[in-house]
């Protein structure tokens, strides 16, 4: 894993990449005005990732709201992430970093160069496009959810 590019309190690198819609997403230019909580993870349809989002999506309401958005990372192509979608029911946006392949996760310093995929890292961004909060996490190992919700509430 790469040396996180990105540091608490400074502007969070603004990226647009391909939605599961099919459409573009640009998650701090998008929901300006909320905070945006990045969530990159490794693969779609693999265990702990499915469970996390799941987690996520059984408890849209405390991540996705007036004051915030949730938005997912993978470097899946993007017509997997919309079977992936689609299949779990997702109701925020899985946003493609497959091409050029992992250039945002980079950016945010958790692609995983030996794997190929984005490492397991959260990082919420406030309003103003600066990042307030990250955590990196090992690919085996489910991120807390009760962290991201402490850490959306703090904000």
């Amino acid at each position: 894993m790469t040396t996180p590019a990105v540091q608490v309190d400074r502007p969070a690198p603004a990226f647009s990449l391909m939605g599961h819609t099919g459409t573009a997403v640009a998650p701090l230019a998008d929901y300006a005005g909320r905070s945006v909580l990045l969530l990159f993870y490794p693969f779609a349809f693999s265990g702990i990732c499915t469970a996390e989002l799941c987690g996520i999506r059984d408890d849209l309401g405390s991540f996705a709201n007036d004051e915030a958005q949730v938005v997912a990372v993978s470097c899946d192509p993007w017509f997997t992430l919309r079977a992936f979608a689609a299949d779990r029911g997702y109701d925020f946006p899985l946003v493609s970093d497959f091409w050029p392949h992992g250039e945002v996760s980079r950016q945010y310093g958790v692609f995983d160069e030996d794997e190929g995929c984005a490492g397991r890292g959260s990082f919420l961004v406030d309003a103003a496009g600066v990042l307030r909060w990250a955590q990196v996490v090992p690919d085996d190992t489910a991120r807390d959810l009760a962290e991201l919700r402490s850490a959306l509430a703090a904000i």
